[in-house]
């Protein structure tokens, strides 16, 4: 994956600019900054104040080399320079016609989750549900809608051994992006160690789909790629051999192709990879489900972290994800639904530099509304609770070193705040790019971590639940 660090940025338009002009970068420290070796220092990973990245920027400007039009005529104003690693990789030609897919940008996404703790709060919160619930024989089941990195899952499962340390597992993860699937295997292994009655399936079905791990569509069930995986062996380095292993499977099981009306991506090959311990396999005889057999269905936990873009209208929402999940709770069950809500730092920041934005526009109430109406005669067999304010939002924070918020902010946390707010928001590379040109973005976020002392965004919760005698 490319270098997105704003150090690596800058680096990247002093190369630029040393090229054009013809001079050695040692010179260009030592004239912009009084600094010959500033060029070393930012391929060593360090970074710089927004006083000094904006002092090179400026010099860069005013020095610009002027570039000949290809005629012998007169020069041309040098193309002014890029504040992000990204814009300078090739736009694929079909990006106008291709309807717009947030989640593609795999920097954004990995950036976000390693920079904030969304991802500890949502597991944190989804283990409260567990001293609700009252898993039923064979194992206890849960569908995880949207299992991303699975760090969440991880976390979860921690939390589910500590209250259910002898019961069998059944998980159901969701997850269409192949580098996803990669990096949640690698926190499996573990796992399995912990508590070897556990049953793992990983499936790049629909919603309406994956809960029952099989398509609804007669050619595309026939066409179903099974994939089972027994783990041999008895540590988790064993495991985690034989799951890296799957390199080759995964690559050809987790193709995707653009949606031709959302643009989001969806599976070439319907596919299921179900994962247990062999030495435990006679003991989970009723647990592993097999090709071709309703086995999904009835679970006792359901988490829907993030599983749509905010802006998708509030039918979409219903219709393709949230009814079919709620539809596959057995009696008693859970599904806990968490998603972004806005009134925050984040927000404030974005509204900087487009005041009138707000991508999240359907709240936990009108989802509550039409999922009954969704529901029709059956919403009486359901609990709906959406919680105050105080008691459903859930807000979680970028990280920063206490003195890491100070007079002059380094260009990785100013980096990270507005990769993390443009992230939540949603915001489009095609709108990113004249901002992210003219470099106001880099103050308004040092005006925002100043002004709150770091910068921190808030989720909101819902919970609708099965009753026991619906």
């Amino acid at each position: 994956m490319p270098n997105s660090s704003p150090s690596h940025s800058l680096l990247s338009e002093i190369e630029s600019y040393c090229r054009q002009a013809g001079v050695a970068e040692s010179t260009f420290g030592r004239q912009a900054v009084n600094d010959g070796k500033l060029c070393s220092r930012l391929r060593d990973g360090k970074n710089v104040t927004l006083a000094t990245a904006e002092r090179i920027r400026d010099y860069i400007r005013q020095n610009a080399p002027s570039r000949s039009n290809g005629s012998g005529g007169e020069s041309a104003r040098a193309a002014p320079p890029l504040a992000s690693h990204e814009q300078v990789q090739e736009r694929p030609a079909d990006t106008e016609s291709r309807p717009f897919r947030f989640y593609d940008n795999r920097q954004k996404y990995l950036t976000f989750v390693n920079t904030c703790n969304e991802k500890w709060k949502v597991a944190e919160r989804a283990s409260q549900e567990l001293a609700h619930v009252r898993p039923s024989p064979p194992a206890f089941r849960i569908f995880d809608a949207g299992m991303g990195d699975g760090t969440v899952l991880s976390h979860l499962l921690c939390a589910m051994h500590r209250r259910f340390p002898t019961i069998p597992f059944f998980i159901v993860g969701k997850e269409i992006s192949l580098e996803d699937v990669r990096l949640s295997l690698e926190k499996l292994p573990d796992r399995f160690v912990e508590h070897p009655s556990s049953v793992i399936i990983i499936t790049n079905l629909y919603y309406a789909e994956a809960p029952w791990l099989m398509p609804k569509d007669v050619a595309k069930a026939a066409a179903l790629n099974w994939l089972e995986v027994p783990l041999h062996g008895g540590c988790a380095h064993e495991y985690g051999e034989q799951l890296r292993g799957l390199e080759k499977d995964l690559v050809d099981s987790w193709q995707v192709r653009a949606g031709e009306k959302t643009g989001n991506p969806v599976y070439v090959r319907p596919s299921v990879l179900v994962i247990y311990r062999e030495d435990h396999r006679f003991l989970l005889d009723d647990v592993i489900p097999h090709r071709g057999q309703a086995s999904g269905g009835d679970y006792d936990l359901v988490l829907a972290s993030q599983p749509w873009r905010a802006r998708m209208g509030v039918e979409f929402k219903i219709n393709r994800v949230l009814s079919p999940l709620v539809r596959c709770l057995r009696p008693g069950g859970r599904a806990l639904t968490v998603q972004s809500y806005g009134e925050d730092p984040g927000l404030e920041l974005i509204r900087k530099i487009w005041p009138d934005e707000n991508p999240f526009t359907v709240n936990r109430h009108e989802l509550i509304k039409t999922l009954k109406a969704n529901l029709g005669r059956n919403a009486r067999h359901y609990n709906f609770n959406a919680g105050s304010d105080a008691k459903s939002l859930m807000r979680y924070r970028m990280h920063t070193l206490p003195t890491e918020i100070d007079a002059a902010i380094g260009t990785s946390t100013l980096f990270a705040a507005w990769n993390a707010a443009i992230y939540v928001g949603q915001i489009e590379d095609e709108r990113l790019e004249p901002v992210v040109s003219s470099g106001n973005y880099l103050r308004a976020t040092a005006d925002i971590l100043h002004k709150h002392r770091g910068i921190w965004f808030n989720d909101e919760t819902f919970v609708v639940s099965r009753r026991r005698g619906g």
